[in-house]
């Protein structure tokens, strides 16, 4: 399984060359100013890096120091951030139970005997606390320079990786995931990059459905992602620390392209519960992802590391949760440390105004703060659990031991 965290093919050499020539020009700038330092004391320039704005603004705070209501959090990523170090699990699970988040559903899970491992390393100690989801294995024993070697273009893939799923859920899976790879970085053996809708991987997304794993399905990233990087793209800082999360360019399809590829494979199958991640990647307009949802049935969403997007449109977010209140999940995109918890409970379950969504001295997806959307309770106990229950198999007698337990101690 190759590593998902891999470079991409982007224009990063387009940014380092502007940024060269930004770097160079300042120089120049700052040897005629004698050096000055671009702080912004005493009317001199101020350096994007330096700007340290402090609101005066005096909202409400509402102080919150764990969920309201007992987690699933479907979306976390153990494999890639723990590299099985027995501490930093039991670390997190401490985390957890601080938080009242009951059970984590990784997403790492690969295949074969790289799924038990994964299996061995989360449910040893932690039974009830964690499930997982599959991974497919596009490359297989292939030269991961050479498409034509991958294990996806070999005849009868589909139908292996079917067997692979069955064979998943035997050992435990709960579901499938499909990261951002398929459609950005795959290739086919012409150099050209495989399609999400690609008929051969029908049997896979079939499979899926008759086995009843819900499968996740990354797709596209951040709209800003496929914009120029230049002084007109909201995520310009982010982008300038992440050159490789680029996809300007020809080399590339569009942030609609995608979207549209994965939206025919969930037409296509019917029968199959597809898991939008990030908000379907495109909670810059959720007016759009409204009409999927009305669209396709079996589409439910869910909310990792967009709290940052539905924060700065408060009024439209709550709107779309009150009305597709029985089709949202709760994820995070981690592990995460409380501190970067903490403003989903408030983002939420209050209504405070203006306050930012991670801990970040620089907010980390784009310079801007959120407004809590204030949840009523019996919508915050579907998105926090109860959807997660009915969508993915196998949570309930685990999500139940431990509020059980955690009753029990009380």
């Amino acid at each position: 399984m190759p590593n998902i965290c891999a470079p991409l093919r982007t224009s990063a050499a387009k940014l380092f060359l502007l940024s060269a020539l930004f770097a160079s020009s300042a120089v120049q700038t700052n040897t005629a100013q004698e050096a000055r330092p671009l702080d912004g004391r005493e009317g001199r320039p101020l350096a994007l890096e330096n700007f340290r704005p402090t609101s005066q603004l005096r909202a409400k705070l509402t102080p919150i120091e764990r969920a309201k209501f007992p987690v699933i959090d479907i979306h976390i990523h153990p494999r890639l951030r723990f590299r099985n170090v027995a501490a930093r699990l039991d670390e997190f699970v401490e985390v957890m139970d601080d938080q009242n988040v009951a059970v984590c559903v990784s997403l790492d899970g690969q295949l074969g005997e790289n799924f038990a491992t994964h299996k061995q390393y989360l449910l040893t100690k932690y039974p009830h606390r964690f499930a997982i989801f599959a991974n497919v294995d596009w490359q297989g024993d292939g030269d991961p320079g050479e498409p034509a070697t991958w294990a996806c273009h070999q005849p009868g893939f589909g139908h292996r990786m079917a067997q692979a799923l069955a064979d998943a859920k035997r050992q435990g899976a709960v579901g499938l995931k499909i990261f951002k790879m398929l459609g950005l970085y795959y290739k086919n053996p012409d150099g050209s990059l495989i399609k999400v809708d690609d008929p051969r991987w029908d049997p896979i997304w079939q499979a899926a459905g008759e086995l009843g794993l819900p499968v996740i399905i990354h797709t596209a990233d951040p709209v800003a992602f496929f914009d120029p990087i230049d002084a007109t793209n909201e995520r310009w800082e982010e982008l300038s620390r992440h050159p490789n999360w680029s996809f300007h360019g020809e080399e590339f399809p569009s942030h609609d392209e995608l979207l549209a590829q994965r939206n025919r494979v969930i037409a296509r199958h019917p029968k199959t519960t597809f898991i939008g991640a990030h908000l379907a990647n495109f909670p810059e307009d959720l007016a759009t992802v409204g009409k999927w949802l009305d669209t396709y049935p079996n589409l439910v969403v869910e909310t990792s590391s967009r709290i940052a997007e539905l924060g700065r449109q408060p009024y439209t977010t709550r709107e779309f949760f009150e009305r597709y209140q029985d089709r949202i999940m709760f994820g995070t995109d981690g592990p995460r440390p409380a501190a970067r918890m903490l403003p989903n409970w408030r983002f939420f379950e209050t209504r405070d105004e203006y306050f930012p969504y991670a801990e970040n001295d620089f907010p980390p997806q784009g310079f801007w703060r959120i407004h809590g959307i204030g949840l009523p309770d019996e919508i915050l106990k579907k998105l926090y659990h109860e959807n997660a229950l009915r969508v993915i198999p196998g949570l309930r007698a685990k999500y139940e031991a431990v509020v059980g337990e955690w009753e029990r101690s009380e």
